[in-house]
Formats: structure tokens, sequence, C-alpha cells
């Protein structure tokens, strides 16, 4: 019993052994398919975190100089406090701008005086030709003599005109609500026009800013999530302009924006605060570890009718993650893509 169990354990294998070599003489032989994995390319991507260096910045930041000469008399504003709009930060002596007002009120007052003067000597002259006793020549002269009392009072209550603002640019105001950055005013000092007395920031409309390079402008005007953050806190923003040139030295382009609308009015940090503009690129991308590399491209390979193709990423780069402009609905392999060639077979 045991010889017999030996024997078709041994003939065995020469009874199977033609058949199987039998089986291997076709010409060619179909690959197996490879198993991989995909995904759809929404699942995939991702949407990197941009970041920039920020500060928030007054929307006006004036440096008021003096626009008449004399001294300073006083000064109302110390640096750190806060002004309203209209409020006097220093007055010059204004002795000779007020008695150049009263000089030119007397011309007016004067020119005035001759003006009716001319007036009732033309009154006197038209009825006087009309009776005859005057001639037309003579009434011609009193008209001219009229139209120029009228051009030399106009031209005194010019300068009457010019003398109040004279006046009133003795006596320095605030443009706007704002904060005292820096006050150079001193008491008993003579000014000049041009002579800067106080920087003051408008505190009622700050805005930050911050400075991009170039090509990441698209981005950042069709982000929806854009945010200052600063001490821990964050703050959403809109965009409101991009600057139009390029520095030269950083080739980068300034942006401005403005808080969300219920903090517009009122700025939630002090103007000067530094921090960091966050918004989300909303261009998608594929992670880095997905992509291979295929001759000279870069790509993804992605399924087709159970084949995976090769689609190469113009500007990928080995070890980063790429832009990429998929359907969504793609699906990209996320396994096993590193055996596959363009036109592999796939499960």
């Amino acid at each position: 019993m045991l010889i017999a169990t030996l024997v078709v354990v041994l003939l065995l294998p020469l009874a199977v052994t033609p058949r199987a070599n039998a089986q291997s003489t076709p010409a060619t032989t179909k690959a197996a398919a490879v198993i991989i994995e995909t995904a759809a390319l929404s699942e995939v991507v991702i949407h990197p975190q941009r970041e920039l260096a920020a500060s928030v910045m007054a929307r006006n930041e004036s440096k008021l100089s003096a626009e008449v000469s004399g001294v300073v008399l006083r000064w109302t504003a110390e640096a750190g406090s806060t002004v309203k709009k209209g409020e006097v930060l220093v007055v010059i002596d204004p002795v000779d701008f007020r008695l150049a007002v009263a000089q030119a009120q007397a011309a007016v007052d004067a020119s005035l005086v001759r003006l009716k003067q001319a007036e009732q000597q033309l009154k006197r002259s038209q009825a006087l030709v009309r009776q005859g006793f005057f001639s037309q020549e003579a009434l011609h002269q009193r008209e001219t003599e009229v139209a120029l009392m009228r051009s030399e009072r106009a031209s005194q209550q010019a300068q009457l005109a010019v003398a109040q603002r004279q006046l009133a640019k003795a006596t320095l105001r605030a443009p706007f609500a704002g904060s005292v950055m820096e006050r150079l005013a001193q008491t008993g000092e003579a000014v000049v026009p041009g002579t800067v007395l106080y920087v003051i920031a408008e505190t009622g409309a700050a805005e930050v800013s911050a400075n991009i390079a170039p090509a990441d402008v698209a981005g950042l005007r069709r982000a929806s999530d854009l945010v200052f953050e600063t001490r821990g806190q964050s703050y959403p923003l809109r965009l409101l302009r991009v600057g139009g040139t390029v520095s030269a030295p950083a080739r980068t382009q300034e942006v401005r924006l403005g808080f969300a609308a219920g903090a517009a009015a009122k700025p939630p940090v002090p103007v000067g605060s530094d921090g960091r503009l966050l918004w989300s690129d909303p261009q998608p991308y594929l992670p880095a570890p997905l992509l291979v590399r295929r001759g000279e491209a870069i790509g993804v390979f992605v399924a087709q009718d159970k084949v995976a193709r090769f689609v190469a990423l113009p500007g990928a780069q080995e070890g980063r993650a790429t832009a990429v402009a998929l359907p969504a609905q793609t699906r990209v392999v996320v396994r096993g893509q590193a055996t596959l060639q363009d036109g592999t077979a796939i499960e």
C-alpha cells in the first residue's frame, strides 16, 4: 500500500508536466492588471495657506505745517493725545494779520464811497442829457468812471478776503479726528510757511498694509477668507486695492485691506500694530507625494477606462505641491503610482 502511494506521487508530475508545457506555448502572453487605489480629485487637493507680514496703517497720516510766518503763541495738544476735527492745535501771533484785515477793510469802505459818488454823478449826467445840457461824450466818461469804481471795489474786496484768509491761517486746526503722533511746535518759536508743527494720524479709518509678490496677486483677489492675525487674535478683512507699481528693490506690490464692515468705523487694533495677513489660496494643489516623474516631465496618474494615463503638470517641482486644473471628478491614482507607466491596465 505504501509503495502504490509513492508511485502515484512520483507519476503524477510525469502526467501533469507535459500539459503545463503545452499551455505555455502561445506567442503572446497578456500581462496581469496592476491593482492600485484612486480617489476623486476634489478629495485629495489642498488649498495652501498664504502668509504675509502686515501692519495697521492710518488712511491719513498728515504733517501739519505752518502756512504763514509768525511766532507761536501757544499749542494745545501733546504727543499721544487724541484730537477732534477742527480742534485748535497751534495759534500763531495774529496781530499783523488783524492789522492787514483792518487795512483791507478800510480800502473796501473807501472804494464803496467813491463808487456811490460816481453813480450819483452818472444819474445827474443822464438827467442833464435828457434836458440837453450835457453831451453824450461827457455821459460816456461818467459811465466809464462808474465801471472803474466798481472794478476797484471788487479788487479791494478780493484783497480783504486774502487778508482774512491769512488771519485764519494763523490758527492751525486738526483736519480730521486723529491721534497726535508728534508735536514739533514750541511756544515762542518763529515759524515760516512749511515749518512742520504736528504729525497726526487719522484714527477712524485704519487700513492693513502688506507687500505681495505679483504672482500671488490673482490668488489674493479671489480669496474669500482674508484675515489679519495679531497677538493671538484674528480679524476678518476685505481687499480694498492693489498698488499698480512694483517696487524696485523687493519686486513686490503694496496691497491695502480694510477691516470688516462692523469694525470699519472703529479699528479693532491700534494704528501701528504688526501682524500677519493670512488667506487660503483658492487654487487647488496636488500634494507632493502624489506626483511622479516620467522622463523629463513631472505629473500625476489618472484612471481612464481601466487604464492609467500620465498627465504632465507644467511648472511642477519634485517635493512641492503643484497647482492643478483638472476636473473635480477626475480619478487620481493615490497608491501604487510609482510602478505605473502611461497606458498600464489597472483594476
